[in-house]
């Protein structure tokens, strides 16, 4: 998977780098966890520089999760509530859940997005929830920043310390990826047998 990736990165340098990573954001193509390790080992290399590395990498993927907030904001919750009284017995939840979330999210939004941005798998998408709900750009803007920056460092110190072991880093980050999913499917799971019981005691 990361041959491509070493050539694209060899050929283009930070450009390289920035572009993957916008890539990985909009439309993983390939994981962050391959592209900022193997970034990584071409700064242990000498090839590259890492601080610059690291700083294409946030960049790139900046871009993306900009681009998927302002596509959130522009689409607005309100827009999805026919869909969510439709649908809301598959979506887990109905409006007033929604607005009860968009009040929470007002106050925790930045931690939430800052702790997301550092998780594999759903950290490229936090935007939309945070453009949906209309969270302050500037917030999003730091909060984001701060997030990504510490997890592409990560994985450029982690490829940088490790030179051509680039596999052990994705033997160590995928098992955590894949725990993710499993919790996410078993939150949604327990979330849709809830919803559907609490839609049945109500009286009609």
């Amino acid at each position: 998977m990361s041959d491509w990736v070493v050539r694209l990165i060899e050929q283009s340098g930070y450009l390289g780098i920035a572009f993957l990573m916008f890539l990985e954001t909009v439309f993983p193509p390939i994981p962050s966890e391959v592209i900022m390790s193997v970034s990584g080992v071409a700064a242990g290399q000498g090839k590259l520089a890492l601080v610059p590395v690291i700083a294409s990498g946030t960049g790139g993927a900046m871009l993306g999760n900009i681009a998927w907030y302002l596509a959130a904001r522009a689409l607005g919750v309100e827009r999805l509530k026919p869909l969510i009284d439709r649908y809301g017995q598959w979506l887990t939840m109905d409006w007033a859940e929604v607005q009860r979330t968009q009040a929470r999210f007002a106050h925790a939004g930045t931690f939430l997005v800052l702790f997301g941005r550092m998780m594999p798998t759903i950290r490229s998408l936090v935007s939309i929830p945070a453009g949906l709900l209309r969270m302050p750009f500037l917030p999003f803007i730091i909060a984001s920043t701060i997030g990504t920056a510490g997890w592409t460092a990560v994985l450029a110190v982690a490829g940088y310390q490790l030179q051509n072991n680039v596999e052990e880093v994705e033997q160590t980050i995928g098992p955590i990826s894949t725990a993710i999913i499993a919790v996410l499917f078993a939150g949604y799971v327990w979330r849709l047998i809830r919803f559907r019981a609490r839609r049945r005691s109500k009286p009609d």
